[in-house]
């Protein structure tokens, strides 16, 4: 049987985990929630230890952003997809504009398609490994994109659209926040879940706001549309400068969080950050452009992801058999995302993840194609 094939350790990575999400959480994150035991896990998120964490948590997003001023961190329970339907009770007055190049942005713009209070979305479609970035375009008073697709491994830049004034920036950074070099006063809604190069776990979502977005949820939310308590980016709003959340959140989550912020901005923040995924996407990159056997899915170079990293493979090559070898010898999740039905690999390249890894990865993943390919 091929999965039974051994791959030799000198060449197998230390850590074999790459997976999309969630990130690879590292050793001194499980320290964190054992010293977290008796003050935190378990106690109420009203009380004083929890809600100092969440203060930590959104002074070190301030800081690790450069927030301009006026810009607030907030959150709320919910991923990100919990977002999207806010936004579109909360956040798009009348009508959005979507730029959609994979699963992710193509699931913003049917929460707004499907509300019954808004006006019929725009949507620029790209096809999937390419961008769709937004054009101008009368009436639309949102314009959102994912900064990084983490279906197919595309990076949009994120840059504020000239002479749509009025209008809000909302962009998703769920796979690249944190991850990459980004200027916040570029958008007006740059949100993000922890479980990505924030290394911790799922259930909640964190938004950077700025004064034109909050003045608009404030408005909305005085006028007579109806929008259910756990869409409400004003009471989020309100409950962030509490430092608080409207239901109970996942405290463990915020423990994992603030502690790889703290590895993050000892390190030097976000310049570290995004210099130790950059190294590990020119490593599999490279190695893809180099091989008979495989090559980067998305074709322009500037919009290769350097965090999620989608890498076709030949015909001759059975994505599942070497996914199954790999498993079978410790390197997990680096499978494609599902609906995008293509033979490929899937690399994510947080920061939690040594870029000597993603070297060993391709050195292993040359050592079984030698044994699978004939």
């Amino acid at each position: 049987m091929s999965d039974s094939l051994t791959i030799p350790s000198d060449l197998l990575p230390r850590d074999g985990r790459f997976g999309s999400g969630p990130s690879k959480v590292s050793g001194f994150q499980i320290e964190a929630l054992k010293a977290a035991e008796s003050m935190l896990l378990g106690t109420s998120h009203r009380q004083a230890p929890v809600k100092n964490l969440v203060g930590d948590i959104r002074q070190m997003l301030a800081s690790f952003f450069s927030l301009p001023d006026g810009y607030e961190v907030v959150l709320g329970n919910g991923g990100s997809t919990l977002l999207w339907d806010a936004a579109a009770y909360a956040l798009v007055q009348r009508r959005a504009q979507h730029s959609v190049h994979g699963e992710f942005g193509s699931k913003f713009a049917a929460a707004t398609l499907g509300a019954p209070h808004l006006d019929a979305s725009s949507i620029l479609q790209a096809d999937a490994g390419s961008i769709a970035t937004p054009e101008l375009e009368e009436g639309i008073d949102v314009y959102a994109w994912p900064h990084n697709e983490t279906s197919t491994g595309a990076i949009a830049p994120v840059t504020r659209l000239r002479g749509a004034d009025g209008a809000l920036m909302v962009v998703d950074g769920t796979s690249a926040a944190g991850g990459t070099e980004l200027d916040v006063s570029q958008t007006d809604v740059y949100y993000f879940a922890p479980q990505k190069n924030f290394a911790s776990d799922g259930g909640l979502w964190f938004a950077l706001m700025s004064p034109a977005a909050i003045e608009r949820v404030e408005r909305i939310a005085a006028s007579d549309r109806y929008i259910p308590s756990i869409l409400s980016l004003q009471d989020a709003v309100a409950n962030s400068r509490q430092n608080q959340t409207l239901n109970t959140p996942a405290i463990a989550t915020l423990v994992m969080m603030r502690a790889q912020l703290e590895w993050l901005m000892s390190n030097g923040g976000m310049a570290f950050a995004a210099s130790r995924t950059a190294d590990s996407a020119s490593r599999l990159y490279t190695w893809a452009e180099r091989s008979e056997l495989a090559r980067p899915f998305v074709g322009s170079a500037p919009h290769r992801s350097p965090v999620v990293g989608t890498i076709d493979l030949d015909a001759s090559v059975d994505s599942a058999q070497l996914r199954a070898v790999l498993r079978a010898n410790g390197v997990v999740d680096v499978d494609p995302y599902r609906k995008l039905g293509r033979n490929q690999i899937r690399v994510g390249m947080f920061p939690a993840v040594d870029p000597e890894d993603v070297s060993r990865l391709t050195a292993s993943i040359d050592w079984v194609l030698e044994r699978l390919v004939d």
